[in-house]
């Protein structure tokens, strides 16, 4: 029994001796495991592999409320404006236009200079056109129908009741223009029932504005001692003859002779309007298309179609084709001419032309179209023609309005053709 009791008693502290020396063994394992963890770390946190282990610290992530702003290097883009074409010797003597040129050159290095000294940090504000000044100047360039100048006359009238003369003085006139070396005269005509008085004044070279300081008078009429309860009227006209000695009128203006107890002994000054056209028998009607481009300093004509042509002017051929010519004041710019049409009364052209017309000469510029027959091989037979500009009348006047009130617009209208 004591034996037994020994071998037991042996047998059950070397199970307890055991297990307690896998416990520290596997204790010490572990913390060597740990060691070599937390110094992998220490060395390279980037190759440390996620674990249960790690510590919360390293998932941290600052935050910052102050606004990330970009580096950009942008700058504001500089605005260049085309040079102006010249094309009339007018606007080469014209000294306002080499000043504005100037000014318009000195606020343009002006604004190119502002934005280079910006901040290239951060984006500039985009200024709308009214405030930058660098397009003040184009804003005004394009001319419209409200901006049109006729010439103006500047006279007074008096009456002599002892003769019973009337008598016009002649001041002076402006906003005159005319071709470079054409003269001029200012002629006068009242009209009473059926008879006529003709007076004018000296041929005074024209230019923009003319002094003339002369005196119409006009012998009394049978029955015109009391001027208020008269019939008739007074018309004085502006007139420009050039170097061929072909005489044109620029303007007229009418009044009645019962009006001129309250124009006496006054200043007075009147636009003149342009002549009206001679009443004649239509030669047929020219369908036009007019645009004009500002940014292109372009004008586009579309010459479309003809109806109602005379028809006693193309019994031998039938070859119609339009000839269109550019002019400025008098002088001539530019001609072009469309392709011919052969057999047909109606023709149909359909074609586009290009001009170059900067915008400040659209108010003394002007259109001719004219159909041409192609009778016999050299022989052009004139059908009609139709001019268009702000110094004419009619449809002519109307379209080229409509033009100058609706830039980039294309607007169509028939014109009547006169011999």
């Amino acid at each position: 029994m004591l034996v037994s009791a020994t071998a037991l008693l042996g047998a059950t502290l070397g199970t307890v001796s055991g297990v307690l020396t896998l416990c520290g063994l596997s204790l010490l394992c572990k913390s060597c495991k740990k060691g070599k963890l937390e110094r992998g770390d220490e060395t390279d946190p980037e190759k440390a592999k996620p674990s249960i282990l790690h510590t919360l610290t390293q998932f941290s992530v600052q935050k910052c409320t102050e606004p990330i702003q970009p580096q950009a290097s942008l700058k504001f883009p500089r605005i260049y404006r085309p040079k102006p074409s010249v094309t009339s010797q007018e606007v080469i003597n014209y000294k306002e236009h080499g000043a504005a040129n100037d000014t318009s050159a000195a606020e343009l290095d002006t604004c190119n200079q502002a934005t280079e000294r910006e901040e290239v940090f951060s984006l500039p504000r985009q200024v709308s056109a009214d405030e930058t000044p660098c397009t003040s100047e184009q804003t005004g360039a394009m001319t419209t129908s409200s901006s049109i100048l006729y010439p103006k006359l500047h006279f007074s009238i008096s009456l002599h009741k002892e003769n019973g003369e009337l008598h016009i003085s002649i001041v002076e006139a402006e906003n005159i223009s005319v071709e470079a070396g054409c003269e001029g005269y200012i002629s006068g005509c009242v009209s009473v029932s059926e008879e006529q008085k003709h007076a004018h004044t000296a041929v005074h070279k024209l230019a923009a504005h003319v002094q003339w300081g002369e005196e119409l008078v006009f012998a009394p009429m049978e029955g015109t001692e009391d001027t208020d309860s008269l019939d008739g009227e007074v018309a004085l006209s502006l007139h420009c003859c050039d170097r061929f000695s072909h005489n044109s009128t620029l303007g007229t203006m009418r009044f009645k002779l019962a009006d001129i107890s309250m124009m006496l002994d006054a200043d007075c000054w009147v636009d003149l309007q342009p002549p009206k056209q001679e009443v004649a028998s239509s030669a047929g009607e020219l369908l036009l298309s007019l645009s004009y481009l500002p940014a292109a300093n372009r004008l586009g004509v579309v010459v479309m179609k003809a109806r109602g042509l005379q028809s006693d002017k193309l019994k031998d051929n039938i070859d119609l084709s339009v000839k269109l010519t550019l002019k400025h004041q008098n002088a001539k710019l530019k001609k072009k001419q469309t392709r011919r049409v052969k057999h047909k009364m109606n023709p149909v052209w359909n074609e586009m032309m290009m001009l170059e017309l900067p915008s400040e000469l659209l108010a003394k510029s002007s259109v001719e179209l004219e159909v041409l027959n192609l009778a016999s091989p050299g022989t052009l037979l004139p059908l009609g023609r139709c001019m268009l500009g702000l110094h004419t009348s009619g449809t002519g006047l109307q379209h080229w309005k409509q033009m100058l009130d609706n830039p980039r617009k294309q607007i169509a209208m028939w014109h009547p053709l006169y011999t």
